[in-house]
């Protein structure tokens, strides 16, 4: 009995062995749920003022946009150096902001496919979520290791096909825009981030110390913005892109 509690004690320090940061992940977890709260208040914030004035929300979206693209760089960094005190405004803001651009499709989702579109969106990303913090943490390094090579494949591929789309799109709208090509890219981007939600459960501990954790946070909370956001695009699609009968 005691050499078999030994060698499993053996088993558990090897397997803890290879986490940079074993505390990482429940240090993040708030954080994530912080920014996705701030989203949620930014997307409200646009909406409103898209109501409202929709001749200024357009220059402001675009201010917005480019500003959160730096601000994302800027952020990173910082939380990568662990210089948490500084990293977090940034990172509020950044998700504060990242809410206001998304305003425009949320306010397009209500309007083509319903309010009850955003919350079963919203309800499958949390779904998404409580399935991953479950099975990523007990996945095993074979697995963890091919999923992440796999999902790291599938963005630069979903990347590549929307740079098509989005020239596509210019040329000839009713094919790239709306359709079977808008239906194939919004499935596969929410399989896709569905398979990233997992690995950031196993990557995290792997890749960032316990005081790296808004680095963490930030990846994750990317994660989970994403697969909001393809969720809701497949809605869409689905619905026809919001073509009324």
């Amino acid at each position: 009995m005691p050499a078999s509690s030994n060698f499993q004690q053996a088993i558990q320090e090897a397997q803890r062995g290879g986490l940079v940061g074993p505390n990482v992940v429940n240090k993040a977890l708030p954080y994530v749920g912080g920014g996705m709260v701030l989203t949620a208040a930014g997307v409200l914030g646009g909406m409103s003022l898209l109501a409202s004035s929709p001749a200024l929300f357009m220059p402001l979206f675009w201010v917005a946009l480019i500003g959160n693209f730096i601000l994302f760089f800027v952020a990173q960094n910082v939380a990568t150096k662990g210089n948490n005190a500084t990293a977090l405004p940034l990172l509020a803001t950044y998700s504060l902001i990242t809410g206001f651009t998304l305003s425009g499709i949320v306010s397009y989702a209500v309007t083509a496919a319903g309010i009850g579109a955003v919350g079963t969106a919203a309800l499958a990303t949390g779904i998404t979520f409580v399935a991953a913090s479950f099975m990523g943490r007990r996945m095993s390094d074979s697995v963890g290791q091919a999923l992440s090579g796999v999902v790291g494949l599938g963005i630069i591929g979903l990347l590549i096909a929307m740079v098509v789309q989005v020239v596509g799109s210019i040329f000839a709208p009713g094919i790239f825009s709306v359709g079977g090509f808008e239906l194939a890219i919004a499935g596969f981007g929410t399989v896709l981030f569905v398979g990233a939600a997992f690995v950031d459960f196993y990557t995290m501990p792997r890749t960032y110390s316990d005081d790296q954790y808004l680095a963490g946070a930030l990846g994750m909370y990317l994660t989970y913005i994403n697969l909001f956001i393809f969720i809701l695009r497949l809605i869409i699609a689905l619905q026809g892109g919001g073509r009324r009968d």
